[in-house]
């Protein structure tokens, strides 16, 4: 009778065929859902979770057993969400202190006519460093921007291409990006540590795009032109905030923490708490508002719909999408490795990525396609980041290392991508089509070339030093 009970409970192996139905099943969800309808990508992130799941009681698992799988998937994810919370904190601090509108402001008297391409990137490169976000800035000065072009007489794919290229850059390396913050959670490593890391692939990159700018930009024949929608921009800015000096102390803080190693969340924090001291002193802002910033970001009001686009934003609510999307797809991981679907996927990738040059490879190409199947950033590096840390942990490399590559082969590749979203958005937004932008995107792309010459040549490839590599200093 026992022995009847113990067949009973024996686990059933998973062939490679059915390990791969829930990466088949979640791909057609999100390909169809998220890219068709719209669907948000958590729902269907749960329905592919709840069909995994019913494949794990297939296998004979108990729902319990699945749940532990969930909950230690999100467990390893908790202090990259948390420092996620104080993200939210920090911009709507920032932004109610003065900080990031002085930055924007400053950044804006930089454009020179005579080398607008060199200067539309590198204008949209600082906004977007400082607001974390790709889509305002795309939004609000691509837009101001666009219209400088069409009065020089630049041709608008380049023009269009500069500006993607220096948002998108400016996004992936902002502390105040939600694609920043979540590509360290999908690969268990750390926010500062990520972005460190990052300077090695996408600042090459970077400067290679603002060399041909430079050199694009010399055939065009220079004229002076007043953007009105720029330079109303810049004067609700000023009118509308006080700034000073003393503004640069909660970037200087964030800075020190980043640069010094130590803990991230109390430097976020005490960050956020000068703000909240400065947005008192030089803006007159109440206690109300100040708390209002911190829970649902900053309410802009000032008129003028371009700039209250370009600076309402921050607060710990802001940063809820983002987390559900990372709960939904860790459950869906959970599930996958709890049930041992994982190990079976991983063991026949495991056969291909046997040294360095193929693991990246093989990252660049799940990234890419996750990002051609889906559209979506976020799923771009969620899905390669869960399926492949287990690689990079057992050959003994960082995880910074898969961070670097899932961002920048996937979230930032899908703006390039006509059906994806941001593509959409950009289209519709600056009215110039992703075919004849793409070319000039060159931070977008180039990026990519240069951590495929990075997995060959073995170059920046930090070796795992850290058990704990969510703790800065992996």
């Amino acid at each position: 009778m026992e022995k009847g009970k113990d067949r009973k409970r024996e686990k059933r192996k998973p062939n490679l065929a059915i390990a791969l139905t829930p990466l088949i099943i979640m791909g057609v969800l999100l390909g169809v859902g998220y890219g068709v309808y719209h669907i948000r990508a958590q729902v269907l992130l749960v329905a592919a979770a709840f069909i995994t799941g019913g494949i794990g009681l297939y296998l004979r698992f108990s729902w319990q057993e699945m749940e532990r799988g969930i909950v230690d998937s999100i467990h390893k994810a908790m202090p990259a969400i948390l420092i996620m919370l104080c993200v939210g904190i920090l911009i709507g601090t920032w932004i109610a202190c003065g900080t990031i509108p002085m930055v924007i402001y400053y950044g804006l008297k930089l454009i020179s006519p005579k080398y607008f391409l060199l200067t539309a990137c590198f204008v949209c490169s600082i906004t977007s460093l400082a607001t974390g976000t790709s889509w305002g800035t795309i939004g609000t000065l691509g837009v101001a921007f666009m219209g400088i072009a069409m009065g020089l007489g630049i041709p608008i794919g380049p023009a269009a291409g500069a500006i993607v290229a220096g948002a998108y850059f400016g996004d992936k390396m902002s502390p105040f990006s939600d694609v920043a913050n979540l590509a360290p959670i999908a690969a268990g490593t750390n926010l500062f540590d990520h972005i460190k890391h990052m300077l090695w692939s996408a600042t090459p990159a970077w400067l290679l795009g603002l060399f041909i700018y430079f050199l694009a930009g010399l055939r065009y024949e220079a004229k002076a032109v007043e953007s009105e929608k720029m330079i109303l921009i810049m004067n609700t800015l000023k009118e509308n905030f006080n700034f000073n000096i003393l503004l640069l102390l909660p970037m200087i803080i964030v800075f020190y923490y980043a640069f010094t190693k130590k803990p991230t969340i109390p430097g976020m924090l005490i960050s956020s708490l000068v703000a909240c001291i400065l947005a008192a002193v030089f803006q007159k802002a109440s206690l109300t508002e100040i708390a209002t910033a911190i829970n649902t970001g900053y309410k802009a009001n000032t008129g003028i719909p371009e700039v209250d686009n370009l600076i309402s934003r921050g607060g710990m609510m802001s940063m809820m999408e983002t987390q559900l999307v990372a709960f939904t797809a860790f459950s869906f991981g959970g599930i996958m490795q709890r049930t041992g679907l994982l190990s079976v996927i991983l063991d026949k990738v495991m056969k291909f990525a046997q040294k360095t040059w193929s693991i990246v490879l093989t990252t660049i190409g799940s990234s890419l396609v996750t990002a051609v199947v889906t559209g979506s950033s976020y799923l771009s590096m969620i899905i390669p980041g869960e399926l492949l840390s287990p690689i990079y942990e057992k050959k003994g490399l960082a995880a910074k290392n898969l961070s670097r590559i899932i961002e920048e082969s996937g979230a930032i590749m899908v703006p390039l991508i006509p059906w994806s979203m941001a593509g959409v958005y950009i289209t519709g937004t600056i009215g110039v089509p992703t075919f004849e932008y793409l070319p000039w995107a060159i931070m977008n792309y180039a990026s990519v070339i240069i951590l495929a010459i990075y997995g060959f040549t073995g170059f920046t490839m930090a070796p795992r030093i850290k058990e704990d590599e969510t703790q800065v200093g992996s």
